[in-house]
């Protein structure tokens, strides 16, 4: 792995509130190691989720699909919907509050040609990594992988990265929901390609 992505996060930036980190995750990297495959990707657009929230799996408190969401903080918390799509999340703050950040969108950086082999639909790179779904497909990621530990992992696991001089923050309300549609919870690279195409709701 090369210098620029060798210094890991601290569990104690994951020890803050769920919409600080999102903001502060932009320009950070997730790296997937598969085999002798290693794939990275930017992170160029988040959302945050609560358990105050209505939109969030937390807001009716711990079940066993959400339980790790109420844990420590750092962890991957992977759910499957409409029955075929994977997504991942980091799990913020502290045990007993039930929240975590939704990767919504990355930029490409390694492993391209792997993950166009695994992103069939795929034509262009902007279409690599534009959707949590597609984030999860491209990086091979499933329901085996919810409950890593982001930050010790070997296999699956973050670094730090910062913002080009060049680019800001936009913030947004999320996508795809119907409930606490009014929370600007969504934080992304403003003019990055990558950003998904989704629109707020």
């Amino acid at each position: 792995m090369s210098k620029i992505f060798e210094k890991r996060f601290d569990r104690s930036f994951f020890e803050r509130s769920v919409q600080r980190v999102a903001r502060d995750l932009l320009g950070s990297y997730i790296h997937r190691i598969v085999g002798d495959v290693e794939f990275i990707g930017r992170i160029v657009e988040t959302e945050a989720y609560h358990q105050s929230d209505p939109a969030s799996h937390s807001f009716r408190g711990i079940t066993e699909r959400t339980k790790i969401m109420f844990g420590e903080a750092g962890f991957s918390y992977v759910y499957f919907t409409y029955g075929m799509h994977y997504c991942m999340n980091i799990v913020t703050g502290f045990p007993g509050t039930g929240e975590a950040i939704l990767f919504r969108a990355l930029e490409p950086i390694s492993g391209t040609k792997e993950m166009f082999k695994r992103r069939k639909k795929a034509r262009k790179e902007t279409d690599l990594l534009s959707g949590p779904a597609k984030i999860c497909e491209a990086f091979a990621v499933g329901k085996e992988q919810s409950g890593t530990d982001l930050i010790t992992s070997d296999e699956l696991f973050l670094t730090r990265g910062s913002l080009r001089k060049d680019e800001k923050i936009g913030v947004t309300t999320r996508v795809g929901i119907t409930v606490g549609v009014e929370k600007e919870w969504r934080f992304f690279i403003m003019e990055n390609p990558f950003v998904s195409k989704g629109k707020p709701s």
